[in-house]
């Protein structure tokens, strides 16, 4: 048997003739709980809010995408399309071309993306389903759809053929402009629908048919700016790169999701790490009370202490006792307000208990990952706390 485990477990379930002693312990443990619960829902919750935050990105951004290194567009060969097509992981791809442009509306401007893209987009980003208002636009026409952002910054309302949106982008080349109006090449635009899905995005892009941005921007007809990859399930995106880069003799730059909004998903990161920080703070400050109550509990039990080391067990021993005892009561805590914290977790998913607005509930997310962040978080630190009071079981103490 393992003597020192055996009397760790005897203090844990006792009750010590003190009675302070008691209330500090149930103290301690009910701070272990406690913090383990707040650290897990914290965590869950900032879960919650990235996916959140991310569904909107993700509604408009594809899986894979692959601009040129060294310009703002590049020529796709019949060949090359012929070679990505045989790609095995890839379920579709769009062409895009995506520049800034300036937008003039009964007298209003502004300058936002014109994105060009051509009859597969819609299958790569499923975009119809956030259309607030009309339809999306159809190939070969002059039809574009705008974000609802843009739509009221310009009081504009959708199939307006009386008022079309006109939309001027500056000429390729080099030199001296006598006339500025010869730098831009202009055309109208009918719009026939409006997206909606967060308010940056909504701003941002307005979406016309691919050829007419090549006629625009005076492309050729199989120069772009991109190409927009729908991947398979559990699809090899390394792989896919590698081919890719193959394909285009390593003159494309390969962007996924995380790449494509590297800066949200940094910020995304960095809270979390904070919010992390904090509330393993709290439990530190905790795991103080622990460190009392185990001193209290070496000063209560030095009587018995001093009997055992008197019957030869070793100082070591001894401050083994209160380590296992610290790591017990660690562990039995942590485990219950993880509980508790999972249990609060999947009531807000399955009931929606806590709503930030009306028809929206807080976002939280259970993942594996979060359980064991917080188990290895309580447990090493409750070991250290612990270890930290074991230290005062000394000879001199005894003596």
């Amino acid at each position: 048997m393992n003597f020192p485990l055996y009397i760790a477990k005897r203090y844990i379930f006792s009750k010590s003739k003190n009675n302070a002693i008691n209330i500090i312990n149930r103290i301690a443990s009910l701070g272990i709980i406690v913090g383990t619960m707040a650290l897990f829902v914290v965590l869950s919750v900032f879960s919650g809010l990235k996916v959140f935050s991310l569904s909107f990105t993700n509604e408009i951004d594809p899986d894979l995408k692959i601009e040129s290194t060294y310009g703002k567009s590049f020529m796709v060969a019949p060949d090359q399309d012929t070679q990505i097509k045989k790609i095995d992981g890839i379920a579709s791809y769009t062409k895009i071309i995506e520049e800034r442009v300036l937008f003039i509306f009964n007298g209003k401007q502004q300058v936002t993306y014109l994105k060009g893209v051509d009859r597969n987009y819609p299958v790569v980003n499923d975009i119809r389903k956030k259309l607030f208002n009309g339809q999306w636009l159809k190939p070969d026409t002059y039809q574009v759809v705008v974000g609802y952002g843009i739509s009221k910054n310009f009081s504009m309302g959708i199939l307006d053929f009386e008022n079309p949106l006109q939309v001027f982008a500056p000429k390729p080349g080099k030199g001296t402009i006598e006339n500025p109006e010869e730098a831009f090449s202009k055309t109208d635009v009918l719009p026939v629908g409006i997206y909606s899905i967060s308010e940056d995005l909504d701003s941002k892009y307005v979406f016309a048919d691919l050829g007419l941005v090549q006629e625009l921007l005076e492309y050729k007809p199989n120069q772009i700016s991109g190409i927009e990859f729908k991947l398979k399930p559990n699809a090899n995106e390394s792989k896919i790169d590698s081919q890719l880069q193959t394909i285009f003799n390593n003159k494309v730059t390969t962007k996924n999701r995380a790449q494509l909004n590297a800066s949200l998903y940094k910020m995304l990161n960095t809270e979390n790490i904070a919010v992390y920080l904090i509330f393993t703070l709290v439990i530190i400050v905790a795991l103080f009370n622990l460190i009392g109550a185990l001193i209290m509990m070496i000063l209560d039990k030095k009587s018995n202490l001093k009997t055992l080391f008197n019957l030869g067990t070793e100082i070591k021993d001894l401050r083994k006792i209160f380590l296992l005892q610290g790591t017990l009561l660690s562990v039995f805590g942590g485990l219950i307000g993880l509980v508790l914290g999972v249990i609060l977790v999947l009531l807000q998913q399955q009931y929606e208990l806590i709503m930030i607005t009306s028809t929206l509930a807080f976002p939280v997310v259970f993942t594996l990952e979060n359980v064991f962040i917080v188990l290895g978080t309580i447990f090493s630190l409750g070991f250290i706390a612990s270890l930290i009071a074991s230290t005062r079981v000394s000879v001199k103490l005894l003596d």
